[in-house]
Parts: structure tokens; sequence; C-alpha cells
């Protein structure tokens, strides 16, 4: 039997859109109070768990490591975009833009970015398995 979220991805897309609401209220409180290196570290966990759960909104019935693989490579692709310096100037022009772009590579946080989406999609998966109906057993 397929997880009850699997069986629907309506009643999915509620959960993810709530986390991806709180994650990006969290994200923001983060940017506006946070600072150095924890902030920065912090942050970045909080971008890289948002972007699995866009996806995971995005594609509800799509297995838990694909979106967990596919979140990675976004975020290393955004990372390694700053090498470009074009999320910089996007950011001239449309100064939110920083926040989805970022402004500048740190090897650092491809190391988050791995860690923040590991530990979303072990989380994602718990709850699957919590939702998912008991059955009761035969007895003998």
């Amino acid at each position: 039997m397929p997880p009850a979220d699997q069986r629907s991805p309506s009643r999915r897309r509620v959960v993810v859109g709530s986390a991806a609401a709180l994650t990006i209220a969290a994200g923001l409180l983060v940017h506006r109070y946070g600072s150095g290196d924890s902030g920065d570290i912090v942050g970045d966990a909080l971008y890289a768990t948002l972007v699995y759960l866009v996806l995971a909104l995005l594609a509800p019935r799509s297995p838990r490591r694909l979106i967990g693989a596919m979140a990675l490579i976004v975020c290393a692709v955004v990372e390694f975009l700053q090498l470009t310096g074009i999320p910089r100037e996007a950011a001239t022009v449309f100064p939110p833009a920083a926040l989805v772009l970022g402004a500048g590579f740190d090897q650092r946080d491809l190391l988050v970015y791995a860690a923040a989406v590991l530990i979303t999609m072990v989380i994602d998966v718990a709850i699957s398995r919590a939702a998912r109906p008991r059955t009761l057993s035969p007895s003998h």
C-alpha cells in the first residue's frame, strides 16, 4: 500500500506548503536578525530546506530520494552560478534577488545544503510513514 501522502497529493501539498511558508518566515527572520557564520549557516540550511519543499510541492508523488537529489542539484547550481557574478548584478537591479540567488560563492554552503536536504528528506520520510494507515494483522 502506498504512503498516505502518495494517495492524496492534495493533502501532501497542504502539509508541504505549510512547511514551506514556515520555512520562508524563519528564513526572513534569520536574514533580518541573524549575523556572522551562524546566521549564514542557518540561512543556507533554510534555503536548502525550502528548495526541497518547493520541489515536493510541485511533484508530491515523486520519491523522496529524487526530490532530495534534485534539491541538492538546484542548490549547487545556484551556488556555482554565484561564480559568474550574475546573481550580484541581478541583486543590484532587484535587491530581493539576493535572497534567492545569493551573492558570493562559498564552498561551505554546499556542505550545509547537503546536510539540510538530507535532514529534510529524513523528516519527510518519517512524517510520511507516520501518516500511513495502520493495518491490523490477523490474530492466530
